[in-house]
């Protein structure tokens, strides 16, 4: 599969991944694009502890649809907020690294399962989710990352 970690002391724990995954709140998938490039995109998402998959939603149409289409697999990385590291200017800072593959939401109710769950992880107002559901639901398209590896550190930015 993918290589491991070179720099083993810096790994960080699956539990420790888990969490980061969890908690926050924003990361960037990577896709095979057009002609073969890279393309990564800023992306909100939500960790189900249920069945371990990193669900996202977003429109039906674009780049990065049309790209996940074409290759399943991708790349998604998250980055905690960092703390600064005591007497220095620096951070010390955790990312995890998800490698694995799309799964595409076919069922609407899991679609706006997946879908609020996602909206709860920002400020809770259920009037305002419920209002985003029923106006933009029928244009939404939800995925999920297969994870085939997660892999973290912690890095010192100096």
């Amino acid at each position: 599969m993918l290589p491991d970690l070179k720099r083993k002391k810096q790994q960080l724990s699956p539990e420790e991944c888990l969490e980061i995954l969890r908690t926050q709140k924003r990361g960037t998938l990577a896709v095979i694009g057009a002609e073969g490039y890279p393309y990564a995109v800023p992306m909100n998402h939500w960790y189900c502890e249920a069945d371990g998959k990193i669900y996202f939603h977003g429109s039906k149409f674009g780049h990065k649809i049309d790209a996940m289409r074409q290759h399943e697999k991708v790349c998604f990385t998250v980055l905690d907020g960092g703390t600064p590291d005591p007497g220095h200017w620096w951070l010390i800072f955790r990312s995890v690294v998800v490698f694995g593959r799309i799964e595409w939401v076919e069922d609407y109710d899991r679609m706006i399962a997946v879908s609020r769950a996602l909206c709860a992880k920002f400020p809770a107002d259920d009037a305002y989710i419920e209002e985003e559901i029923r106006k933009s639901g029928p244009g939404t398209l939800c995925f999920a990352i297969v994870p085939e590896q997660i892999c973290g550190k912690r890095v010192t930015e100096r």
